[in-house]
């Protein structure tokens, strides 16, 4: 029975034992050999839509003038550290094609800010000019879980499912107000806090497919789940994101990708009752959302994207010239 259990706790995440065997094996082969690809790697962007492809580069870096980079480390010392393991390795797998001169301001963890000079981040903020955040896909053995959902949307509970750590204040709102609604089954996971009575066990993912309804509240920055959830047969309930990340948060449609609450969470009894009825409606959100994570899921475009990304920070910190601008806004 235990055996059964630790399997359906991994059935819907990312093998971390392969992340950080691939990752370790990377350091062994000498970065000249990917610097010789480069050219061949971004002449790929022939095989895609260029005009999507620029828009994804110039969406995760925006910046338009030339920036002299006061800060920052050249790549030659960029170096694993414990502390940032996962962070280095998802930076390393595309900062080992540039030179070695190059210099490179990391800001690692969640950042909810936008930093004075052009930083390479996980996260940043929404709105205001965010230009500074240079977002890659970064925490991705964490983030970026999609599901292979076979339950079908009708057969799920009438329920919004929530599990999570419960300490940032608009989260303890939310249970304030709807840890005891009928239409609710949400739990705290972490002890400790004044909130203990708000605590119930983890439950698996697959174990949250059973509900029609997920609960997506943002935590530090993002929400984590949101992925998940939107690859899956049930719907994202949350509302309209403050923060991003390479998932790009800040071009999901409310009522469209996900079920969107008011920011203080007063209709949320509204919007469950809404979508229990008019299924077909909520059928649409599903497929889109759907839609919406496929984007993601071409390994060799999110490679592009992502070298395009540092070929144009590089490019607009007067660095170096990249092998083609017209992908670039100006």
């Amino acid at each position: 029975m235990k055996s059964i259990i630790q399997k359906l706790s991994y059935k819907h995440k990312n093998n971390k034992f392969q992340y950080y065997s691939r990752n370790l094996l990377r350091q062994l082969i000498p970065n000249i050999f990917f610097r010789i690809r480069l050219t061949k790697k971004l002449a790929t962007v022939t095989e895609f839509d260029d005009a999507y492809i620029k828009k994804r580069v110039n969406y995760y870096n925006k910046l338009k003038t030339q920036h002299e980079l006061h800060s920052g480390i050249p790549l030659s010392k960029f170096k694993l550290k414990k502390e940032s393991k996962v962070y280095f390795f998802d930076c390393y797998e595309y900062t080992r094609y540039f030179s070695s001169h190059l210099k490179v301001n990391f800001l690692f963890g969640d950042i909810t800010y936008t930093p004075k000079e052009p930083s390479i981040t996980k996260s940043r903020p929404v709105h205001g000019d965010n230009s500074n955040s240079i977002i890659l896909k970064l925490n991705k053995v964490r983030h970026f879980i999609f599901t292979n959902d076979q339950k079908d949307f009708l057969n799920k509970k009438d329920l919004l499912i929530g599990r999570g750590r419960i300490a940032r204040v608009h989260r303890i709102k939310f249970y304030e107000m709807y840890f005891n609604h009928p239409l609710c089954n949400i739990g705290q996971t972490n002890k400790g806090s004044k909130h203990d009575h708000w605590w119930k066990p983890k439950m698996t993912i697959d174990e949250q497919l059973d509900f029609k309804f997920i609960l997506c509240l943002e935590g530090n920055d993002v929400a984590s789940n949101l992925k998940w959830v939107m690859s899956s047969n049930s719907l994202a309930v949350m509302p309209k994101p403050k923060f991003e990340t390479w998932f790009m948060e800040g071009t999901l449609i409310q009522d469209y990708h996900y079920i969107s609450l008011k920011d203080d969470f007063s209709d949320l009894e509204e919007k469950l009752t809404y979508y229990i009825t008019h299924k077909e409606e909520a059928l649409k959100i599903v497929a889109n959302a759907n839609d919406y994570i496929e984007q993601f899921k071409n390994k060799k475009q999110e490679d592009l994207i992502s070298l395009l990304v540092l070929e144009k920070y590089f490019y607009k910190t007067g660095q170096s010239k990249p092998k083609n601008t017209l992908l670039f806004d100006a």
